[in-house]
């Protein structure tokens, strides 16, 4: 039997928590009662700076029961970051992520571990359907995995951070020291044997989503920027296409001149340059968002930092 890790990122989770914990208790226990996991497998919370109850909350679940850990963040890192923390921290033979909302259906676990005793070593929650979300929010999100793949990035389709990992592939993990974290796509460029694990997510039982709109599309941004340089080249083609219809721009007008003499008026002319001075001011920003990408890469600061741990000891973080 194998030791599992269960990883839960929270941020301001006061609301949830009390459900999570008692949903997480009682679905561990079962598993090592199963004989599925080794007993000394944990549930880690993971607090990612969190401004309300949720850390207190935490620190009772771990002193009433010795199935749960904790790590602590000196700050809020973020979602992607809290995931690296608690896989990176914890010592155990098999990884799961999940939300601790749990809309991604914790039930599922049993069904991963059977797909890692078959062989693999990175086994995906995907959502079976989209039928709970918001008809914009399902379009989005189909447009944006389409567009994923047609920029060439490797993605699993309706998987966010609902996955399973062996040790193995964790440790290689590892060897991706970015900065700009989009694990739904630098998980799949590991390589080895992977399977997928089909649910239906549930809505949140209380408190807010933690990934409003703007957050949405900050993600969706980095999934684009970090994988592909696709619109930096569109950039160089829309600059080679500007200069064409300039090109012919110009010829029209000696035409007009040699025919007909100056041309009169001066809206086409200021519309003209309107427009070619917003292509110009779009493409800088794209360069600039790489840019600034790069930025933040070279100065390779920390993806978290633990300010505490709860529930770990010598042996259990000896890997």
């Amino acid at each position: 039997m194998k030791k599992l890790a269960i990883i839960l990122p929270c941020y301001n989770e006061e609301e949830i928590l009390p459900h999570t914990i008692k949903k997480m208790r009682a679905l561990l226990s079962d598993l090592i009662k199963r004989k599925k996991v080794a007993k000394d497998s944990r549930i880690c919370f993971v607090n990612d700076g969190s401004r309300d109850q949720t850390w207190p909350i935490i620190q009772k679940a771990c002193a009433e029961d010795k199935l749960f850990c904790a790590l602590n963040l000196s700050r809020n890192f973020g979602h992607q970051g809290a995931i690296l923390a608690g896989m990176y921290d914890v010592c155990a033979d098999i990884y799961v992520t999940i939300d601790a909302d749990l809309q991604d259906n914790p039930d599922c676990i049993a069904q991963m571990l059977e797909k890692i005793e078959e062989g693999c070593d990175i086994v995906y929650g995907v959502r079976d359907s989209r039928h709970t979300d918001s008809f914009f929010k399902r379009t989005s999100a189909t447009l944006y995995y389409r567009l994923l793949k047609l920029l060439g990035v490797n993605i699993v389709y309706n998987h966010a951070d609902f996955r399973m990992m062996t040790r193995r592939a964790v440790e290689t993990l590892k060897q991706f020291p970015e900065r700009n974290l989009f694990l739904r796509a630098i998980v799949p460029l590991i390589g080895f044997k992977s399977a997928r694990v089909y649910y239906d997510r549930t809505a949140r039982q209380a408190g807010e989503t933690k990934y409003p709109f703007c957050k949405m599309v900050a993600l969706a941004w980095n999934g684009v920027s970090n994988f592909s340089i696709v619109p930096l080249r569109l950039v160089t083609f829309l600059g080679f296409f500007v200069c064409f219809l300039s090109v012919v721009f110009l010829c029209f007008v000696v035409y007009r001149w040699s025919v007909r003499g100056t041309i009169v008026g001066w809206a086409s002319m200021v519309t003209i340059i309107t427009v070619f001075s917003g292509v110009q001011l779009v493409s800088l920003g794209i360069i600039g968002e790489y840019l600034a990408k790069v930025f933040v890469e070279v100065k390779k600061r920390p993806l978290f930092i633990v300010e505490d741990k709860i529930g770990f000891n010598e042996e259990s973080q000896d890997c």
